[in-house]
């Protein structure tokens, strides 16, 4: 009796675990049983139960960290307490599937805060106590720390070829284009390669124009904007601020961040305040 409660209880298992999703004019259903409603306006998902009221909202991200390394992700947020917003992982059932159905099956599969009873309240607020960490690939990590050193430097580039950090003259361009001013990305077919020097002029490396690549003075080199466009990888063409931070990835000697602004003592008519 005890063994075919275990193989009873195993079926059901594997069957709810095997249910399929799906989603006919924003009902969702598992098995052909409605549990819920899910509408969408400007790419947020807002599912409701069965007699339409709003429970929680699903929005997806999609964004560029660094470089082409780009973050696609989840917000969930609860319509009846919005004490905070949780960023998630989420899953497809297919690789064509559409954001709609993915926010379901994610709902579903993952998340667990969709069963076959509807919209299951308590594992909901549960998640949000218990907030699971996202599962981000070493590549991604990677962008995000690069990201994080380069928000902090602050770099920008003035009309006149200077590098700044933080407001700071850091150092310059040499060989611009004469289209720099009126463009703030590089799209001269130029053979002359754009030099980067720091604030005591001295070399720091170049963006070589052909090759759309940055190689410092040490060797180092990294080709910018690599994206995939279908099944073809194309170079996309980049700003002369993302050279300038890329540089100061490469060469960490290139620009130092400082915590705080160090102010000198003030003198007037040569007497020290």
């Amino acid at each position: 009796m005890r063994k075919s409660l275990v193989i009873v209880f195993a079926i059901l298992g594997f069957l709810f675990h095997a249910q399929t999703v799906k989603i006919k004019r924003g009902i969702v259903t598992l098995e052909g049983i409605h549990v819920a409603k899910i509408s969408n306006k400007s790419n947020v998902y807002t599912f409701m139960d069965l007699k339409e009221t709003p429970i929680y909202t699903v929005e997806f991200v999609d964004k560029s960290v660094v470089d082409s390394v780009r973050d696609s992700y989840i917000k969930l947020n609860r319509i009846y307490n919005k004490d905070k917003t949780l960023e998630l992982d989420y899953i497809s059932p297919s690789a064509f599937s559409g954001e709609e159905k993915s926010a379901a099956y994610t709902c579903v599969k993952s998340l667990k805060i969709i069963d076959e009873r509807g919209i299951n309240i308590k594992n909901l607020d549960e998640l949000f106590k218990n907030s699971p960490k996202r599962k981000l690939d070493t590549k991604t990590k990677d962008a995000y720390t690069i990201r994080s050193k380069i928000d902090r430097l602050n770099i920008t580039v003035n009309t006149v070829g200077e590098i700044l950090s933080n407001g700071k003259p850091v150092g310059y361009f040499t060989n611009l284009p004469v289209s720099f001013g009126s463009e703030d990305t590089i799209t001269d077919k130029t053979f002359v390669d754009i030099e980067i020097y720091d604030a005591n002029s001295k070399y720091i490396g170049k963006y070589i124009t052909t090759t759309k690549q940055i190689k410092t003075a040490g060797g180092k080199t990294f080709t910018l904007y690599r994206e995939m466009s279908g099944r073809a990888s194309i170079l996309k063409f980049p700003t002369y601020k993302a050279i300038a931070e890329r540089m100061a990835i490469l060469d960490p000697n290139f620009i130092k961040f400082q915590e705080k602004v160090i102010v000198g003592e003030v003198i007037k008519d040569g007497v020290q305040k």
